[in-house]
């Protein structure tokens, strides 16, 4: 028997290690991406996406585990039987006119939308305690969402993954047009990334150059999808999408160039090392078009083309994975130049600085005959500090005027002549040849009107101060500095005495 069980021991310890050695492969995978777009304004579009996808059914298996899938999402899809959530935080509006149409569209501030599974009995009040639950993971008001901001709409919002069916009672939409949005929800946000912002694409995601752009939008979107072909089983995928708009005149310093340091003031150093895809997309669609060519640098060693919203499109491909893009001695710095200008202008814009530096914005550009040139500017108004308003703050304040210099085309070809002997008139009018001359032009101040307080709120608040100070200042200086003494009643002087006569003499008591 002894001899037995020391085979069976012996058999054992042979395939354990085998048998134990074979690991389950993963059930989680990353995929990261950087789309850079260069916009018909001139402007930049960086959208990211972090792409996270799980084969569990978080509502069926009792998950404990959690490998890629931030397990504060997972324990909230699990507790509200959630079928998707999209969350939105957005800073800004996108412009199409002038930007042409984003990959992702959000409104500005806060909205929130959640299909609930046909199981939930009582979806207000899930939807309450879901809203509540968020404005803590993501640090944003959005506990402020009630019945006076929650509608169910039935046609505008489908689910966007597996569906079984679309009973629109279990839908939930809000918004929140004044939320703001800053460096607290951009934090959270990122560490529910695998790698955090410490490799990898993330790592471009720096709070102080993302908020200093012209638009700014992150999202957060969780859906069932199918595993495979045939649907047979399901799947859970997060997507964190984040896009802004940078304005290359200011990053780029009066120019269309641009680059990743330029912009993020970061380059990519390495992968992130749980991601099976991590790649970096460059639209060079513009290229060889309205005469302007593009010359990436680093030179991409591969090309991607496919039809987005109705347009071909080119992209440049530089995969983090390869070593040839990336290595330990060398980082990746996409730039991207214009090799030949504007033909008919030339455009050089120096940003302003608080209190220290004016805008300066020049341009040089060939008028046709009989035209009408029209040039606009956006700006915000801001409130200045109350050292800085005029005497006369509701006049408004004046913007220098602009300078128009022109060589104008002369009708009749003038004659070199000695300036000395010429009239002084002449020489303000200084032509470089016969066919032109030199002339300077200046337009009208522009009287902007700003936001004004209300000056005399000071001088009510100083009148009342005085007035309050002086009757508790008087009535406690008179009780301090008074002396009170007691009088004794004096008696009566010749006109009460006679008076008492008088009273007497008619049978009334004295006085």
């Amino acid at each position: 028997m002894a001899a037995a069980v020391r085979i069976v021991l012996l058999v054992l310890l042979l395939l354990g290690p085998g048998v134990w050695g074979q690991a389950e492969p993963p059930r989680d995978s990353l995929r990261e991406e950087l789309v850079i777009t260069p916009l018909p304004s001139g402007d930049v579009a960086a959208t990211f996406q972090f792409r996270t996808r799980w084969d569990s059914e978080l509502q069926r298996e009792g998950v404990s585990h959690y490998r890629l899938f931030p397990k504060a999402l997972g324990q909230l899809i699990s507790k509200y039987s959630l079928r998707e959530l999209h969350l939105s935080l957005t800073q800004g509006f996108w412009r199409t006119r002038y930007w042409g149409t984003p990959f992702l569209q959000a409104p500005s501030g806060a909205e929130l939308w959640a299909w609930f599974q046909d199981t939930v009995t009582d979806v207000d009040e899930s939807w309450k305690e879901l809203s509540n639950v968020l404005s803590g993971i993501f640090c944003a008001s959005l506990n402020f969402i009630d019945s006076t901001n929650t509608v169910t709409p039935t046609a505008s919002f489908k689910p966007l993954g597996l569906a079984n069916g679309t009973d629109h009672s279990f839908l939930r939409y809000a918004v929140l047009p004044r939320e703001v949005v800053c460096t607290e929800n951009l934090t959270p946000w990122k560490k529910l990334l695998p790698c955090s912002s410490k490799a990898g694409l993330s790592v471009l995601l720096k709070a102080d150059r993302l908020f200093h752009t012209s638009y700014h939008s992150q999202a957060v979107h969780i859906r069932p999808i199918c595993r495979n072909a045939r649907c047979t089983s399901v799947s859970w995928e997060l997507r964190q999408t984040l896009s802004v708009v940078f304005d290359a005149f200011i990053t780029g310093q009066g120019k269309k160039d641009w680059s990743l340091f330029r912009m993020f003031s970061r380059t990519l150093t390495e992968p992130c090392p749980l991601a099976s895809e991590s790649r970096v997309y460059v639209d060079i669609t513009s290229s060889g078009q309205d005469n302007e060519t593009l010359e990436v640098y680093p030179p991409p060693l591969t090309t991607y083309q496919d039809v987005i919203l109705g347009t071909r499109k080119t992209y440049a491909v530089y995969d983090l994975l390869d070593a040839a893009v990336v290595s330990n001695s060398r980082s990746l710095n996409i730039q991207l130049k214009w090799k030949r200008p504007l033909e008919n202008g030339y455009i050089h814009y120096q940003p302003a600085q608080d209190r220290m530096q004016p805008h300066l914005l020049e341009m040089l550009i060939q008028l046709p005959a009989n035209s009408i040139t029209k040039v606009s500017i956006q700006f915000e108004r801001a409130l200045l500090k109350w050292t800085e308003y005029t005497p006369d703050p509701n006049h408004g304040f004046y913007v220098s005027p602009s300078v128009l210099s022109a060589l104008v085309p002369s009708v009749v070809a003038a004659k070199p002549g000695d300036w000395e002997e010429s009239p002084l008139f002449n020489s303000l009018f200084p032509a470089s040849d016969s066919s032109s001359y030199f002339v300077r032009l200046y337009t009208e101040p522009l009287l902007v009107s700003l936001p004004t307080p209300d000056f005399s709120m000071p001088y009510n608040v100083v009148c009342l101060t005085c007035t309050v100070v002086a009757v508790c200042y008087g009535s406690f200086y008179n009780l301090l500095t008074r002396t009170f003494q007691i009088e004794e009643p004096r008696k009566g002087g010749l006109v009460k005495r006679l008076a008492n006569l008088i009273r007497r003499a008619r049978g009334v008591p004295p006085l």
